[in-house]
C-alpha cells in the first residue's frame, strides 16, 4: 500500500538492506573502537543490574539474559512524557500503537514486548510486582482481550532508570513474565532535585501539551530520606478524521463529525520513595504513588437520520436532530503503597514487604442519548466503574556460600509470596442501561455488577554461581497454587561462557505461565458495537459474557486455563573495549492455551432465542477462551559505541534491530453448539490479529553528541511492515515500512538551568491510509489505522526548560 498523502517521505529500504547495515555497523565499529582505546573513558557502558538476578554486583555484560538499561537521560531524550511511548521509541522489541475510538483503550493504551500480548510482560517497581489495569481491551485493537499494567500511570519525574529483561522469568517472578520483565527503579536519596516545564504541539496545531514535573529529596534526620516526585499535564486531543460524505441527506453532510486521534488527557500524579536506617543491618523502606487521569475521547458518530420501516429517512433523535458524537469522559485513579523491612542476619540478606495497589476506571458519557427514552432521555450518563486491586506479601532471602573448586561463591535465594486479587464491576445509572442503553457505551447493568477475588501462594529457590572465570550459570524453580485454577511449577536454567574477555555466549531455557486475569474471567457487559456487515457499518447489541455465566455456557464457553510457555534464547556478546559492546540474541517462545477474546458471534435465531430466554436479548455474543498455541521467533541486535573526544566532549552511537514472527501451531476445537449454528469462536481476524498486527521488524540508529554546554540528539527509526487482518483475506490491509526521524538539542545555562527543543517526526511522515474496500475506513472518516506503531499525528514540536540543584 502506498501513502495517499503528499507529505515528506524518506525512501523505504528493503529489510535485507537494513539487516546488512546493522551487521556492518556492529562489526565495523570495533575497528574504530580499537583506534580510540588510548582516549580516556569516563566509565564503562556496562551497569550493575538487579533484575533477573539475586547475585551482588551483577553487570549487564555478566548476565545470562539480555537486559537493557535506560537511564533518566535516555527517558528524557524524546518529546513524549508518557513512559510507554518513550520505551517504545528506545526499545527495538517494544510496540506501543495509539488506538482511537476504542472505548477504555483510548484511556489505557496497551504496549507489546516482542509482539506478544500486553499482559504477557511483567512490570515491577523497585523490584515489586505492579498491579494491572481494570480496563479490558475488548475492541479491535492490538492486544485485544488483555488487561495489562498501565505504564503511563508512572510519571517520568519519579524514575531513575528502567531495566528491561528480555527473557522469560516466570520461575523467578511468577505469572505474566513470559515476554520479559520491565523493572522501574525510582529516584532515591535526599540530595538534589529538579523541576521542568514543557510545551508542545503538532504541525496541525492540535495536540497541545503543557506539563510541569519535578522531584526533590529531603532528609529524615541523620538516618533517612524521602524523595517526592510529582507531575501534572494537560494534553489536548488530535483529530485526523476525514469529512463525512456517506449520506447527502444528512444535515452535516461533508463536515468532519468524528474525533479520530489521541484523546484529551489530564494526568496528575505524585510518587514517594523513602528509606530509614533503624539500626545495624536493618532498614525500613516505603514507596508508592497516587494519580488521577481524566480522559475525554470520542465514540462513533451517530447519524441524524435513520430509515423507518417504509424505507424513508426520519430524524433519529429530537434532542440531536443533526446527529451527535458521544463523548466518553473517564477518570482513572491509581493508588499504590509498598512498605517493608530489609536487613542482614547470619549472612543472609532478607527483605519482607507488603504491597498494595489498585486501579479504578470510572466512565461518564456526555453529548449522547438513550434512543429508547426518546425526548425524555438525559444527555449525560454515569455508566459504571471497574476496579482492580492487588495485595502482595513477600519474604525473600539470599546468601553467598563458598564452593570448592568454584572461582566465585554460590548465591542461594529463597522466598515465599502470598497474593490476593480482587476485581469489581460497579453498575451505572438506570438510564444508561435501559433498553439499548446510552449511545457510545451502554452502562453496566446490576446483573453485571459484583466483586470477584482469588488468592495464590508461591515458593521459589534460585541458585547462581560462577563456576570458573569463563563459565557462569543459574537455575530457578518456582511453585504456585491458585485458588481458582490449581497449581503450576516453572523452571529456568541459564548459562554464560566467555571464550575471551571480549567474546561470550549465553543462553537460557525456561518454562513459564500466565494465570488468566480476573478481568478475563469475569468482565461482562451488554453494549452497542459497530461491525462492518456487507459493506455497512452496522450497530449490534453485543453481550460480553463471563465464562461461568449461563449465557457463555450456552455458547460453548469453558473455564479458563493458565497459559503455559516455553522460552529458549541464545545470545552472543562482544565487547572488545570498555567503550563498545554488541549483543545478538535469538529467541523462541512457545505458548500453549493462549487466551484470546473470541470473535463477535453474530447469533442465529436459535441462539438469540436461547439467550433471550435467559433475559439477555442480544444480537451478538463473545467471551474469553483458551484459543490457540503460538510460536514466536526472533532476534535482537543492540550495538553501542562511545567516542570520547577532546575537552570531555562525547559521541554515543546506538544501533538496534528486532525481527519478530509469530505463527499459530494449533487452534482449539470449535464448540459443537457454534458449529451447529455455522459460527466460529475464533475467526481468521482474531487469530491473525495476534500474529501479523504488529511490525515484523524495527530498526533504529541513534546518535547523542555532547560538546561543552551543548547536546544534540537524533534517532531514525524504521517501523517494519504489518497487516491489519480481516475475515476476508482480500480485505486485509497491508502497510509498508515507515521511517521516522526525531531530533532534539539542549543547552546548559550555568550550573542549574537547561533548555531543550526538539521535533519528533521531522519529515512529517504519516502511515499508509486505509483503503475504501469494504468500507473499512468508514466512508473515509477514519483514514488511518490504530495499529500504526508511531500513531498518525504527524510532526510534533516541543520545548522544555528545567532547573536542577
Amino acid at each position: 500500500m502506498s501513502s495517499s498523502t503528499a507529505r515528506s517521505q524518506i525512501p523505504a529500504l528493503p529489510v535485507k538492506t537494513v539487516i546488512a547495515a546493522s551487521l556492518i555497523a556492529c562489526f565495523s565499529l570495533p575497528m574504530q573502537a580499537q583506534a580510540q582505546q588510548e582516549l580516556p573513558a569516563e566509565g564503562e557502558l556496562q551497569s550493575v543490574v538487579v533484575t533477573g538476578t539475586f547475585a551482588k554486583n551483577r553487570r549487564t555484560i555478566d548476565s545470562e539474559s539480555p537486559i537493557d538499561i535506560l537511564t533518566s537521560r535516555d527517558l528524557q531524550s524524546t518529546g513524549s512524557a508518557e513512559l510507554a511511548t518513550v520505551l517504545a521509541r528506545l526499545l527495538p522489541s517494544m510496540n506501543f500503537p495509539r488506538p482511537t475510538g476504542a472505548d477504555g483503550s483510548d484511556a489505557v493504551r496497551p504496549a507489546q514486548l516482542r509482539g506478544l500480548s500486553p499482559d504477557q510482560t511483567l512490570v515491577l517497581v523497585n523490584g515489586k510486582r505492579r498491579y494491572t489495569s481494570a480496563v479490558v481491551n475488548v475492541n479491535g485493537t492490538l492486544g485485544r482481550g488483555s488487561a495489562p499494567v498501565d505504564l503511563n500511570a508512572i510519571p517520568l519525574a519519579a524514575i531513575d532508570h528502567v531495566e528491561v529483561l528480555r527473557d522469560g522469568a516466570a520461575a523467578q517472578y511468577g505469572s505474566d513474565a513470559i515476554a520479559g520483565v520491565i523493572n522501574i527503579i525510582l529516584k532515591k536519596g535526599a540530595a538534589g532535585g529538579d523541576i521542568e516545564v514543557g510545551y508542545g504541539q503538532t504541525q496541525e496545531r492540535d495536540g497541545k501539551q503543557k506539563s510541569i514535573k519535578g522531584s526533590a529529596g529531603f532528609a529524615l534526620g541523620d538516618d533517612g530520606w524521602v524523595r517526592v516526585s510529582a507531575e501534572v499535564a494537560d494534553r489536548g486531543p488530535t483529530n485526523r478524521a476525514g469529512r463525512d460524505f456517506s449520506n447527502p441527506l444528512e444535515p452535516r453532510y461533508g463536515q468532519v463529525n468524528l474525533r479520530y486521534g489521541d484523546a484529551e488527557s489530564k494526568p496528575a500524579t505524585v510518587f514517594i520513595n523513602s528509606e530509614y536506617h533503624l539500626g545495624d543491618n536493618l532498614d525500613w523502606y516505603a514507596f508508592g504513588g497516587y494519580g488521577q487521569r481524566d480522559t475525554s475521547a470520542g465514540a462513533t458518530w451517530r447519524a441524524g437520520l435513520v430509515k423507518n420501516e417504509k424505507g424513508d429517512y426520519i430524524t433519529r433523535s429530537s434532542i440531536f436532530p443533526q446527529g451527535f458524537l458521544p463523548i466518553q469522559n473517564s477518570t482513572l485513579t491509581d493508588q499504590s503503597l509498598v512498605t517493608g523491612l530489609r536487613g542482614e542476619a547470619a549472612g543472609w540478606r532478607w527483605d519482607a514487604s507488603l504491597n498494595y495497589g489498585s486501579n479504578k476506571f470510572k466512565l461518564d458519557l456526555d453529548n449522547t442519548v438513550n434512543f429508547d427514552l426518546a425526548a425524555a432521555s438525559p444527555t449525560h450518563f454515569y455508566v459504571g466503574s471497574l476496579k482492580n486491586e492487588q495485595t502482595v506479601l513477600n519474604l525473600d532471602a539470599a546468601r553467598e556460600f563458598p564452593v570448592a573448586y568454584f572461582t566465585g561463591p554460590l548465591t542461594v535465594a529463597v522466598g515465599a509470596e502470598a497474593r490476593h486479587e480482587k476485581y469489581t464491576i460497579g453498575a451505572g445509572e438506570k438510564a444508561s442501561y435501559t433498553g439499548t442503553g446510552s449511545q457510545g457505551f451502554a452502562g453496566f447493568r446490576p446483573e453485571n455488577a459484583g466483586s470477584h477475588s482469588r488468592h495464590n501462594e508461591s515458593i521459589y529457590v534460585n541458585l547462581e554461581a560462577e563456576a570458573t572465570k569463563k563459565l557462569s550459570g543459574g537455575v530457578a524453580l518456582r511453585h504456585e497454587r491458585y485458588s481458582d485454577f490449581g497449581s503450576t511449577t516453572s523452571a529456568k536454567g541459564s548459562a554464560r561462557y566467555a571464550f575471551t574477555d571480549a567474546l561470550s555466549l549465553r543462553g537460557t531455557v525456561s518454562s513459564g505461565f500466565r494465570a488468566p486475569s480476573l478481568a478475563q474471567q469475569y468482565y461482562t457487559i451488554t453494549t452497542t458495537n459497530f461491525q462492518v456487515i456487507n459493506g455497512t457499518n452496522t450497530a449490534i447489541e453485543t453481550g460480553t459474557f463471563a465464562v461461568n455465566t449461563p449465557q457463555a455456557r450456552a455458547l460453548g464457553a469453558q473455564d479458563l486455563k493458565a497459559e503455559k510457555a516455553r522460552n529458549y534464547s541464545l545470545g552472543l556478546q562482544f565487547q572488545p573495549t570498555r567503550n563498545f559492546t554488541t549483543t545478538v540474541d535469538a529467541y523462541r517462545i512457545d505458548i500453549d492455551d493462549r487466551i484470546l477474546f473470541s470473535s463477535n458471534l453474530i447469533l442465529s435465531t436459535t441462539l438469540k432465542n436461547i439467550l433471550a430466554a435467559q433475559g439477555t436479548p442480544v444480537g451478538a455474543g463473545r467471551y474469553f477462551t483458551n484459543a490457540v498455541d503460538t510460536r514466536t521467533e526472533g532476534v535482537d541486535i543492540v550495538s553501542t559505541y562511545r567516542i570520547d573526544l577532546q575537552d570531555k566532549d562525547r559521541l554515543d552511537l546506538t544501533v538496534a534491530y528486532n525481527h519478530n514472527k509469530t505463527s499459530v501451531q494449533k487452534v482449539a476445537d470449535n464448540p459443537a453448539i457454534l458449529t451447529a449454528n455455522n459460527l466460529k469462536l475464533i475467526d481468521r481476524q482474531t487469530i491473525q490479529r495476534a500474529t501479523v498486527g504488529s511490525p515484523k521488524d524495527k530498526f533504529s540508529l541513534a546518535a547523542d553528541y555532547s560538546f561543552g554546554i551543548w547536546n544534540a540528539h537524533g534517532v531514525v527509526t524504521r517501523y517494519g511492515s504489518f497487516i491489519v487482518p480481516q475475515n476476508n483475506a482480500l480485505q486485509d490491509q497491508h502497510y509498508d515500512p515507515q521511517w521516522v526521524l526525531d531530533v532534539s538539542g539542549s543547552v546548559k545555562l550555568g550550573k542549574n538551568w537547561r533548555l531543550v527543543a526538539g521535533i519528533d517526526n521531522v519529515t512529517n511522515r504519516y502511515p499508509d491510509q486505509i483503503t475504501s474496500a469494504g468500507n473499512l475506513n468508514n466512508g473515509g472518516t477514519q483514514p488511518y489505522s490504530g495499529f500504526a506503531p508511531n500513531g498518525f499525528n504527524g510532526r510534533y514540536y516541543y520545548a522544555k526548560a528545567g532547573y536542577s540543584w
